[in-house]
């Protein structure tokens, strides 16, 4: 019902649609929401942060290339523009709370269907020049040079452990090797149960929280859901130390470390872990009514004339139960809804620059443990370690930030923009130095440096067979790589030439090896494994993640900023839509093709596949660092920069849209917009703080933006 208002009276309401009477609970409460809210932030970044940390594991598990990685890694997207709009648009004016409890739900249930194929698909078996018997008189064999080509086959036991593969002469198929389908789909329910939760529970907060504290709660969700990737990380780093079967084999006769191109840690593990907590989040959703009490401005700020006032208001509104809202009016508005929205050109320039930096930041996001672990020969473990305590800290902190200064300053949308664009640019000029802090190949004899290790060669002539191996009747297919004394790794110790070898498990060590040149002491000896980087790169490397997270604060301090644009930039009524746009195109345009053709690029510069069980191209073993930095950096930095040209035109639009309105900021703190629209817009924006004069539909005065 109207509430007449007092001639001359000092006061500024909202003007919103009347609430329905709600009971006394303690989940009437806005902040208890955005606790909830930002619970089920994290827990469902924590499930894709940890999703990314394992997306090497994922791909050694079923020796796969990064394309194909990119595919399943983009199904999460897939699942969210299926339902995305509708979901953001039919959503907004049914039960929010719930439908983002259901949504929860159903995310649990496709992380668990993620973690299946562990459990279906036996133990692992990895490429390995080592075979054990369970015969203790013949104990271990190893593929190494010898002139007799007979006696390479016979050395192979027949009786060997479920997770030691060996030769092609025992081939059969793997059992499970389709299960990969289970994580895809798995994948896709995700997506499709994380819908809800963003538009829907901004919009939430966004409808029944205050104007000067909507950045400020926005900053506070973003954040604490920064937590989720630290956790996601470090929990991904834990599970890369620890064997995919551990339980289940004699860990002294796995021949391989965590470093190693063949290691998959227990990656089902994180996952398990994910879907507990995410059915944990969806139990508060439940409870919250379907509209909170409009939150009220600090007893201080207001005189008791407007206390009394808005008590009465909220009193007679709650008492007053709205219309049921029918889904057939809310379908033939969708289309002009749409419409409306799309004819907004901010609106569209501001997707079309998210798009372009989306591709950028998911293409970074998704390989940059592969690329620390290339570049710089760190671990899987290591690699999201540091990601998850540095890197995801940093974006953590400049969001939080962004938000604080938000509030503290109350920014107009002029300024937001001036805050999103220059914070945005100046993170990107800070990652060109990453082209100058790379490191060089490996020393692979045969594939990087010649045998001799004198020259560099071009992976177009990679040759690994050679006169000190030419009979010894080796597979070029072998990946099983020794480490030279002369700091030079071979692809196996066959193809090193190496004649005797002593010890077990990862402590076995080769000699005689022809291929490795004279040393000073006459030792032509070899251990298992990869050499290690030089000493140049560990000096570079933190360098690189110093200016990592400088850059990652940077570019995350605008981040509050650039979602107050997007929402206001449109109408209040639209903000739900308008969002959920936002998502589906970013995730159809984004969120899908990059990890594609990131990961169909980054598979170009692979210098040496491994070989499955039965014969095929399995998983890249090793690539061309300087290669694989250029594509993995220059597209990233090619797509943000680009995205930059758009600024100027979204900045101008704005510019002139809300051009009186730096002229009108008053005592206020600049919270106070320019004349701008006709009174019909006043009505319908209850969103903006507005004096009862300028909102009269009688008097021809302008209303707010």
């Amino acid at each position: 019902m109207e509430v007449p208002l007092k001639e001359n009276a000092d006061l500024s309401i909202e003007v919103e649609t009347p609430l329905p009477k709600v009971k006394d609970s303690c989940f009437n409460n806005i902040k208890l929401f955005l606790a909830a809210l930002s619970f089920s932030f994290f827990t469902k970044v924590l499930c894709g942060s940890y999703m990314k940390s394992s997306i090497t594991q994922i791909e050694r598990r079923f020796d796969i290339p990064s394309s194909f990685i990119g595919v399943i890694d983009g199904s999460f997207e897939m699942g969210n523009v299926l339902m995305i709009a509708f979901v953001s648009y039919f959503g907004a004016n049914l039960h929010r709370p719930r439908l983002i409890a259901a949504g929860s739900l159903l995310m649990g249930l496709g992380t668990f269907m993620i973690a299946l194929p562990h459990f279906f698909m036996g133990s692992y078996k990895y490429e390995t020049t080592v075979t054990y018997s369970s015969n203790s008189s013949m104990g271990m064999s190893i593929t190494q040079c010898s002139v007799d080509p007979k006696h390479q086959l016979s050395t192979a036991p027949t009786d060997v452990p479920s997770s030691i593969l060996i030769d092609g002469s025992d081939c059969k198929k793997e059992p499970g090797s389709s299960l990969w389908i289970y994580v895809f789909v798995g994948n896709v329910l995700r997506g499709i149960g994380e819908t809800p939760i963003g538009p829907l529970g901004i919009s939430y907060l966004d409808d029944h929280a205050t104007q000067e504290n909507a950045s400020f709660y926005i900053g506070i969700l973003h954040t604490v859901a920064l937590l989720g990737p630290v956790f996601g990380y470090l929990l991904g780093s834990y599970c890369a130390k620890i064997f995919v079967d551990i339980g289940f084999v004699d860990m002294d006769k796995v021949t391989i470390n965590s470093k190693d191109s063949r290691w998959v840690g227990a990656w089902w593990l994180g996952i398990l872990i994910g879907g507990v907590i995410t059915i944990l989040s969806a139990i508060p959703f439940w409870f919250f009514p379907k509209s909170l009490p409009k939150e009220l401005k600090k007893d201080q700020d207001m005189t008791s004339e407007k206390k009394t006032f808005l008590k009465e208001n909220q009193s007679d509104s709650a008492t007053t139960s709205p219309d049921p809202v029918k889904v057939s009016a809310l379908a033939k508005d969708f289309f002009p809804s749409i419409k409306k929205l799309l004819s907004n050109r901010i609106y569209i320039l501001i997707l079309l620059m998210s798009i372009l930096q989306m591709n950028a930041l998911i293409g970074l996001i998704t390989f940059k443990p592969k690329f620390i672990e290339q570049q710089y020969g760190q671990s899987a473990s290591k690699a999201n370690f540091i990601i998850g305590s540095i890197n995801i800290p940093a974006v953590a902190i400049g969001i939080f930030s962004g938000g604080l200064v938000m509030k503290k300053f109350q920014l107009n949308v002029i300024s937001a923009a001036k805050l999103a664009f220059g914070s945005s640019i100046l993170g990107w000029l800070f990652t060109l130095p990453f082209f100058a802090m790379g490191c060089e190949n490996s020393h692979v004899a045969g594939l990087t440096v010649s045998y001799e290790g004198r020259t560099q060669i071009s992976p177009a002539g990679s040759q690994l067979f050679h006169d000190c191996n030419a009979n010894c009747f080796c597979s070029q297919l072998d990946w099983d790589p020794v480490c030279g004394k002369n700091g030079i790794s071979y692809a196996s110790p066959c193809l090193a030439g190496c004649k005797v070898s002593s010890g077990t498990g990862k402590n076995i060590k080769f000699q005689n090896c022809s291929c490795i040149p004279d040393s000073p002491s006459g030792n032509f000896s070899a251990y298992l494994g990869q050499c290690p980087r030089g000493p140049d790169c560990d000096r570079i490397f933190p360098y690189f993640m110093a200016l990592s997270v400088i850059s990652a604060f940077t570019y995350a301090f605008g981040g509050v900023a650039g979602y107050i644009l997007l929402l206001r930039s449109n109408e209040p009524a639209l903000k739900s839509l308008a969002l959920g746009i936002y998502i589906l195109v970013s995730r159809t345009l984004a969120g899908i093709p990059a990890p594609v053709y990131f990961g169909a690029l980054i598979d170009m510069t692979c210098l040496k596949w491994g070989s499955k069980r039965c014969g095929g191209r399995g998983a890249c073993r090793i690539y061309d660092s300087d290669q694989f930095s250029k594509i993995y950096l220059g597209l990233q930095a090619g797509l943000r920069g680009i995205s930059y040209f758009v600024c100027f035109p979204v900045f101008v639009l704005l510019k002139k849209r809300f051009a009186l309105e730096e002229k009108q900021i008053g005592v206020n703190g600049g919270t106070e917009m320019a004349p701008v629209q006709k009174t019909d817009d006043c009505a319908n924006d209850s969103n903006l703080v507005v004096k009862p004069d300028t909102c009269n539909p009688e008097k021809e005065n302008p209303a707010y933006p």
